[in-house]
């Protein structure tokens, strides 16, 4: 146990190895990663307000007089009356 902590101890004395006058800095190419990223979030958190902005305020609204869910259609073939149903949040077409 005395020589696990004594190696432990050793290696974490040690002073850095690379240590040379450009030690720890960025360049600058690191930088424009970094501008370029930025850019492309702001992008992409403009186009998403801008999408939101066009969607309805609430999903649960009345259909249009046009599209009216469950309307009574007339058959022309047969003449009988037929009842036609659209599930309300389902596209249609």
């Amino acid at each position: 146990m005395r020589d696990l902590f004594t190696t432990a101890v050793s290696v974490l004395a040690d002073p850095p190895k690379n240590t040379g006058p450009d030690f720890g800095k960025a360049s600058p190419f690191g930088l424009l990663i970094v501008v370029i990223l930025l850019i492309c979030v702001f992008v992409l958190v403009w186009s998403m307000n801008r999408h939101l902005k066009k969607l309805p305020q609430s999903f649960d609204e009345q259909p249009v007089d046009g599209e009216a869910v469950g309307a009574t259609t007339t058959d022309d073939t047969a003449g009988t009356e037929r009842e036609t149903t659209t599930p309300p949040h389902e596209p249609s077409g």
